[in-house]
Order: structure tokens, then C-alpha cells, then sequence
């Protein structure tokens, strides 16, 4: 019943965090401070990047890179904190299905353990009976025998007694 729950949950929660990226993305051109904060986050990252791609492509890396205007840097930096922000949501999705997924298998592999033990315990209990039933065999076959030979000997000296008394 929970694994439905869950699953359906991190769905919901994914279908969910896209529309609050967007509104991440619009909400965050309009406070002067924190425009300016993610326009020089978007210009650190246009710097990054494009010295990256330079160094990929094989091209010289000591051009200097012009920088974004205003406009595309503060949208630049709101489409990467609106995707920061599904990825997180994903990757925390991801991270607590691994942990439900892994705290299971660990229910499970306790209970594998619990299911050995109580099969080596019954084992030994069974072990240990039969080595009783064995020792009340030879027990037994010791009284027999011993019996067989009180029989055996009663009957020799009752054909002695017998042979006596007809002589």
C-alpha cells in the first residue's frame, strides 16, 4: 500500500515543481537585489561556459568574453535556478526512493536472517533428537538381547531339567 502512495507522491511532486520553476523564473527579475544577485551568477556562469566550450572546440581561451546585457543574464540565471530547482526536487525524489528502496531490503534481509536462524535452530533441535532416539535404540536392543538370552537360557535349562528328571 505505501509503495503506490510513495510513487504516486514523487509524481505528483515532480508534475508540480515545474510550475513553480516558472514562477521561480518570473518572480526573479522583479527584487532589484536579487536581480543583480543572479545577473552576476548568470555572468560567472556565461564565463565559465563559454571557456569550457572554447577549450573543447580547441579555439584560443585568452579572447576576452564579452559579457551578457542585463536582460539575458537575469533571464539566464532565472532558466538555471528554475531547472536548479526541478533537478533538486528529482534528485531529492530520487534519493528518498533509493533510501525507502534500501531500509526494504533491509526489512527483507532480516528477515532472511530471522528465517535462517530458526531453520538452524530446528536443525540442531532435530540433530539433537535424533541422537537421543539413537541412544534409546541401542538402549534397547541392549535389553533385548539381554532378555533373549534370559529366554535362551531358561529354555536350555528347562531341556536340561528335562533330560534330568527323564533319566
Amino acid at each position: 500500500m505505501i509503495l503506490p502512495v510513495a510513487k504516486l507522491g514523487t509524481l505528483v511532486l515532480k508534475t508540480f515543481c515545474k510550475p513553480i520553476a516558472k514562477r521561480i523564473k518570473k518572480e526573479a527579475g522583479f527584487h532589484p537585489q536579487f536581480r543583480l544577485f543572479i545577473a552576476n551568477l548568470a555572468q560567472a556562469n556565461h564565463q565559465l561556459t563559454t571557456t569550457v566550450q572554447r577549450q573543447i572546440y580547441g579555439r584560443a581561451t585568452d579572447v576576452a568574453i564579452r559579457p551578457l546585457n542585463e536582460e539575458k543574464a537575469v533571464q539566464a540565471a532565472a532558466d538555471l535556478l528554475g531547472e536548479l530547482f526541478v533537478f533538486t526536487v528529482a534528485g531529492t525524489a530520487v534519493i528518498l526512493e533509493w533510501q525507502r528502496s534500501s531500509r526494504s531490503e533491509a526489512r527483507k534481509e532480516e528477515m532472511r536472517k530471522k528465517e535462517l536462524e530458526a531453520l538452524k535452530q530446528r536443525d540442531d533441535d532435530l540433530s539433537r533428537e535424533v541422537d537421543i532416539l539413537k541412544h534409546r535404540i541401542v538402549e534397547l536392543e541392549h535389553l533385548v538381547k539381554g532378555r533373549v538370552q534370559d529366554i535362551f537360557n531358561l529354555r536350555t535349562a528347562d531341556i536340561a531339567d528335562d533330560k534330568v528328571m527323564k533319566t
